[in-house]
């Protein structure tokens, strides 16, 4: 049987407004370019022949388009609009997908995701039809009740990152549910079509750039990886 092609759907419709910035956060500079063209060249450079589509706000197409040109970025991708909720934007983009496959659907703004990371999500996802990325928790916990708080055990707990794969004709088919306000991630989308969902290790370095320090935490990263 021919190998399932894989995708990664790179979802990016976030604003400044957490990072105090009048451009969303997907197009400031990290280091010498815009933060998401890191994040597509970390899947070009992991599969050169993965099929690579990008949703974004429509109103940011030309903006996009513009950066793409004066900072000479080649890579192919297709662009697809968003949704007013993400859900909206991953069910646009998994409709540009035609057959079956792998996909990875990725924060645009989680530009420091390994090759180790994604390699090992697709795996497991071609074994058991998803993978989704996850860390220990390594802070103290604590529950909030009302004016009370208690001490829960961190064990119990991992943090979630992305990309989290699927077996294409899958995750599709959980995304014609109805939006529920309880679909917090991609993962929860397909966990509440009854499928069971199957963790596996991400890496500490793939943050989410929300903060104006993730912004220079990720900087230091790249010319430290770089060195």
């Amino acid at each position: 049987m021919a190998e399932q092609k894989n995708y990664a759907l790179i979802v990016a419709g976030g604003s400044g407004s957490r990072m105090n910035a009048t451009v969303p956060k997907q197009f400031l500079l990290l280091n010498d370019k815009p933060v998401l063209m890191h994040t597509i060249e970390r899947f070009h450079e992991y599969d050169n022949a993965i099929e690579i589509i990008v949703v974004l706000p429509e109103a940011q197409f030309e903006l996009w388009e513009s950066l793409c040109h004066e900072y000479k970025f080649s890579i192919r991708h297709q662009l697809v609009a968003g949704g007013s909720v993400r859900f909206e934007s991953v069910k646009n983009g998994l409709s540009r997908i035609q057959g079956d496959g792998i996909v990875a659907i990725h924060d645009g703004v989680r530009p420091l995701v390994s090759f180790e990371a994604i390699g090992h999500c697709f795996e497991v996802a071609r074994l058991k039809g998803n993978a989704i990325p996850v860390m220990p928790v390594i802070e103290s916990l604590r529950i909030i009740d009302g004016e009370n708080s208690k001490a829960v055990d961190r064990s119990s707990f991992v943090t979630i990152q992305t990309p989290q794969v699927f077996n294409v004709s899958e995750i599709k088919a959980a995304y014609n549910q109805p939006f529920n306000e309880a679909f917090t991630d991609d993962a929860s989308v397909l966990e509440a079509a009854g499928l069971a969902i199957n963790l596996v290790q991400g890496n500490i370095e793939n943050i989410k750039i929300t903060h104006p320090a993730d912004l220079i935490f990720a900087g230091l990263l790249i010319k430290n990886r770089n060195l």
